[in-house]
């Protein structure tokens, strides 16, 4: 049993509540944050027990905090983990891992050098769906895979994107593909392994007024030889839970939401599949997602600090997502197909 850790929190929008709740449930203390807007920081801080403070320097450098929670937009990761290398404190960030492929491999760097731990959120990592089909997968009980694919037809309202930094490549890196459907592309590289090469296309504000995708294509070549598409979008109205397809020589696998949803495979053994039909999914709402994941990957950092071991999704895994995506972006900006080297890093 890992003795509770004490949490720091920089930025207190929306996700941050989902955070904060989880810590809750899990006996983690919130003990400070900070906003740059300082009313809501403060609601906030009130509202879960925590000391107010002004800048993210004094999260960074606060005596009773174990690691720093940066629930930022993604242009804002280097900056706390670089005082955080200093100060020996680990860091968790809210996905993407960073908007650029440069400053993620300098996160993971600074955060070696100074030996500290880098955790990226990817909370469906740790749905039971997933969970299980990394053991079948592995298991080989799907065979030879084929075929493994991520549809994200989501819909996000005209007000989501009024602020003029959603949606922009500055703050948030892109649209629906590194924003919405990180979280399929981080369920396919860590499932179906490293991808070799890609093309894709995209419409920029097909629908809202944004300067990036609101809706993207990309088919893709797994290193095993494996095919795949991902599709994501927040243009369709009125939003449809996401799915993860596997397709092997022995059967198919699908994720829907958070659970599987179908598990057709030939003369089947072993641990029975945790099929389900009522699933949790953000197509239309962001903030209707399950705290179970959250809870169960914030208990695996804290047990990754206490073991001195690295957490299951570690600054490289987020920088494995983040290549995979910075690849269809570039495919869609060239109208030519990428080759990602190896299979295993941009």
């Amino acid at each position: 049993m890992v003795s509770p850790m004490r949490v720091g929190m920089i930025g207190t929008g929306a996700i941050s509540h989902k955070h904060a709740q989880a810590y809750k449930n899990i006996g983690y203390r919130l003990t400070v944050c900070t906003d740059i807007y300082e009313p809501a920081g403060r609601k906030f801080a009130q509202q879960y027990g925590a000391e107010f403070v002004r800048s993210y320097e004094e999260v960074c450098r606060h005596p009773e905090v174990d690691y720093v929670d940066v629930c930022t937009f993604p242009d804002f990761r280097l900056q706390p983990i670089r005082i955080c290398a200093e100060t020996r404190k680990h860091v968790q960030v809210q996905k993407p891992i960073s908007t650029t492929i440069e400053t993620a491999r300098e996160m993971v760097e600074t955060a070696r050098r100074g030996g500290i731990l880098l955790n990226v959120v990817s909370q469906h990592r740790f749905d039971d769906a997933c969970i299980f089909l990394a053991k079948a997968i592995a298991a080989g009980r799907l065979g030879k895979l084929l075929q493994c694919d991520g549809y994200v037809k989501w819909y996000r309202s005209p007000e989501y994107y009024s602020r003029p930094i959603k949606g922009s490549w500055q703050t948030e890196g892109g649209g629906a593909l590194i924003n919405q459907a990180i979280h399929q592309v981080d369920l396919l590289r860590w499932l179906a392994g490293p991808v070799a090469e890609v093309f894709a296309v995209w419409q920029l504000g097909a629908l809202h007024k944004i300067e990036s995708e609101d809706v993207v294509n990309a088919v893709m070549r797994f290193a095993s030889g494996a095919t795949g598409v991902v599709q994501a979008a927040t243009a369709f109205w009125p939003g449809y839970p996401e799915r993860t397809e596997f397709h092997g020589t022995k059967g198919t696998a699908v994720i829907t939401g958070d659970k599987l949803t179908t598990w057709d495979v030939e003369n089947d053994s072993g641990e029975p599949a945790p099929l389900a039909r009522e699933v949790a999914s953000g197509a239309s709402d962001p903030m209707a997602i399950s705290l179970e994941p959250f809870e169960r990957q914030f208990r695996d950092f804290g047990n990754a600090i206490a073991q001195g071991r690295q957490p299951q999704v570690s600054g490289v895994e987020g920088l494995y997502a983040l290549e995979l995506v910075d690849a269809i972006y570039r495919s869609c900006r060239t109208g030519e197909k990428v080759v990602l080297g190896t299979g295993t890093a941009a």
